[in-house]
């Protein structure tokens, strides 16, 4: 069986990553990791295929960055090429960037079995390019693996029930991968930054509905300044790249720095008193790792974690993010979400064709 993933962007990087491992000791399985170039410097690439692990990419596209259209009709012509050269039985997608999209787009239309892992999730927000991402990609996949019963209820919904099953998230195994490797070999990052635990709040900020818009930008650099606490602000390249161009004021409480491979991620989120972000997967981590969390955003589509007390959402105001990062307070329940850290066995096993588990009890944590 010949099997293609197309990944791009850091968010993909983490997806992929487990379910590489899970089909690692497949000898029937030939695997092909296609990298759209869609993140494509050490400081949002590079770093995070060293820090997860990751082998060698076979393909590269490299069509870097430019408009949502130019870049992935880009990434639609390069992934053609690689399918009709390969003919996989199937390909995988993850998540919802732009590349997540190319991939559902190329595969379909040469008639090949697309499986969307993260497949379901919905903002209702149609000007965010990931919804579109999301939901283009849902309707051209033959498999849906879904994180949670909400995503299963939203494809319900839409008319989507065959091939839609309830995995858990592969970002779970991950970050499980990740504490056994810090338990064994610690980070340095707190050390590197002169940082203590629970003395700093962590804040990212990358979604175009933030970044683009000049109003809620500059509400959102003026509340991190305003909680007058050291905010740590790891920033993607271009939102460093808007800051910069657009002179916006950067306050003395807030310290921005380069993006940080996974394993310092992980650890600079464990270690805050409190999260802001507008990452979705931001949002999961830290309640994984049990630190509240405020979304600097209208919406989200991780609605499990504001009903279980841990994440709350305030938009781009200054007055509701400073109010929220001052008074929100840790829920004292703390139920399992998103599965149990075996969601990339459990997708690997719903695959087409004859690659099942012959063990289908419990596995460590395994990446490549």
């Amino acid at each position: 069986m010949k099997i293609v993933h197309v990944i791009g962007a850091r968010p993909n990087f983490m997806k992929v990553a487990p379910v590489l491992g899970a089909l690692r000791d497949r000898k029937n399985v030939a695997q092909t990791l296609v990298h759209t170039g869609q993140h494509y410097d050490y400081a949002m690439s590079g770093i995070f295929f060293d820090g997860l692990e990751l082998p060698p990419v076979d393909v590269n596209l490299a069509v870097g960055s430019g408009s949502h259209g130019a870049q992935t009709a880009a990434m639609l012509t390069g992934i053609e090429n690689v399918l009709v050269a390969e003919r996989p039985d199937c390909v995988l997608i993850y998540g919802d960037t732009n590349s997540t999209l190319a991939g559902a787009l190329a595969a379909s239309k040469l008639s090949i079995p697309v499986v969307h892992v993260e497949a379901g999730l919905r903002s209702f927000n149609r000007r965010m390019p990931e919804e579109i991402n999301r939901v283009v990609a849902d309707h051209l996949s033959s498999i849906l693996l879904c994180p949670s019963s909400t995503a299963i209820e939203n494809l319900r919904t839409e008319g989507i029930a065959a091939g839609v099953h309830l995995v858990g998230d592969v970002m779970l195994d991950v970050l499980q991968w990740a504490r056994q490797r810090l338990a064994e070999q610690p980070s340095k990052i707190l050390e590197q930054i002169g940082l203590r635990e629970g003395q700093y709040v962590l804040a990212t900020v990358h979604r175009s509905e933030n970044t683009d818009n000049r109003a809620r930008l500059a509400a959102i650099l003026s509340a991190l300044d305003t909680l007058h606490e050291r905010v740590i602000f790891p920033a993607h390249p271009r939102t460093q790249k808007i800051i910069s161009e657009g002179g916006y004021t950067i306050g003395r409480h807030l310290h921005l720095i380069n993006p940080v491979g996974y394993l310092d991620m992980v650890t600079l989120t464990q270690a805050a008193r409190l999260v802001l972000t507008d990452s979705g997967g931001l949002q999961k981590e830290a309640y994984w790792l049990g630190v509240p969390c405020v979304t600097m955003r209208d919406e989200t589509e991780w609605v499990e974690t504001v009903a279980a007390g841990w994440n709350v959402l305030t938009g781009a105001s200054t007055n509701r993010i400073v109010e929220a990062a001052r008074s929100f307070r840790r829920s004292d329940a703390h139920p399992a979400l998103y599965g149990d850290g075996r969601a990339a066995q459990k997708c690997v096993d719903l695959l087409p064709g004859p690659i099942r588990s012959k063990d289908a009890g419990p596995r460590p944590v395994q990446m490549l």
